[in-house]
């Protein structure tokens, strides 16, 4: 296996100080005055011969890691798929590299991946907070070190939070329903008391109570598997055959209530309308296109990385961080067929 290169063997071979290559590889070649021509030497070498920083070295020596850790609740998610790529995209322009990870919405894996990325000196964190972890958020708050959370938060924490209408996101689906003739309205969500899931149900239970409709809500475990959550909902479909629409509080929740329908051989939507909450790249190609209640995936990765670089400046000038910022985005509803109007049944 070939030696990895060091700023020492590079001093060597170019018989000049050590500190003269520390200094032009580390960008401060015009402060240390260092001529031109000795930077582009000992640049034209480095290239040509392969040298690698040590990166744990640098963030010994610097306290910079240059790299920011994001947990979510599962990478393979197209919501957070999508976000993470945007993130990594956009902290890209300021020179940090993006660690990502999935916590499966399990508190014990999310303080493991904290404590890792604390080990390893990052310099900053996204998180989709899972319940459970409020004493490390605090714990890193309290250390100044730079935090956003996105998706959902903890009320009783004050921290840096990018997250949606996810109350009026709901609200309209379900008065879209309404609008379209349906009047047996479902809601399956998650058995969830996270920020996000709170806000969608009671947006559904406002829409449903203005309309003066029955509420029909069905909470299932997040951490049931794909196939037990879906002998569930059949089972909640196939005991209430009134319903004439559901929401689907989350994007896997509805794609699995969509396989459901099939093995009931109930048709979408002359049988049951159905929206969905997270867009999917799939569902306009769907036959019947699923309606969708889409997040603006681009601003909230935007407003992720401004808030974090904020901070991460704030902190490498040793000043205080404000961890009391929070943006909330609207969310658009995307109609499509899934949620067409109502046929009324022809009198027999």
């Amino acid at each position: 296996m070939k030696k990895r290169k060091s700023i020492n063997d590079i001093a060597k071979e170019l018989n000049v100080a050590i500190s003269t290559v520390s200094a032009v590889l580390n960008g401060k070649a015009e402060e240390r005055r260092i001529s031109a021509a000795m930077r582009d030497r000992v640049l034209a070498y480095a290239r040509q011969s392969g040298y690698q920083p040590n990166m744990v070295a640098r963030s010994l020596r610097t306290g910079k890691s240059k790299i920011l850790g994001m947990l979510v609740e599962d990478i393979a998610d197209p919501f957070f798929a999508t976000i993470a790529r945007m993130v990594e995209k956009n902290a890209a322009l300021h020179d940090y590299k993006l660690f990502y990870s999935s916590t499966e919405n399990d508190p014990q894996n999310a303080k493991a991946l904290i404590r890792a990325f604390r080990d390893r000196q990052v310099d900053g964190f996204i998180i989709a907070p899972t319940p459970g972890i409020e004493k490390e958020i605090q714990g890193l708050l309290a250390d100044q070190i730079p935090l956003v959370l996105f998706d959902r938060y903890f009320p009783g924490i004050a921290s840096n939070n990018v997250v949606v209408d996810n109350y009026e996101g709901a609200y309209k689906a379900a008065r879209l329903f309404v609008e379209k003739g349906y009047q047996n309205i479902a809601f399956i969500t998650l058995s969830s008391q996270q920020t996000q899931m709170s806000d969608r149900l009671k947006g559904y239970e406002a829409a449903i109570e203005e309309s003066r409709l029955a509420p029909s809500i069905y909470e299932i475990s997040y951490t049931l598997s794909d196939d037990i959550l879906l002998k569930q909902i059949q089972y909640f479909l196939k005991d209430r055959p009134q319903i004439d629409a559901v929401l689907f509080a989350t994007n896997y929740l509805a794609i699995n209530g969509l396989r459901a329908m099939s093995v009931l051989g109930k048709a979408v939507p002359n049988d049951i309308a159905v929206i969905g909450f997270d867009d999917n790249t799939h569902f306009g190609l769907f036959s019947p296109s699923i309606t969708a209640i889409a997040q603006p995936i681009e601003e909230i990765s935007t407003h992720i990385v401004k808030l974090l670089m904020n901070d991460l400046k704030a902190s490498h000038l040793s000043q205080p961080i404000d961890v009391t910022k929070e943006i909330i985005l609207k969310t658009t509803l995307i109609e499509r067929q899934s949620s067409a109007q109502k046929k009324k049944k022809l009198a027999l």
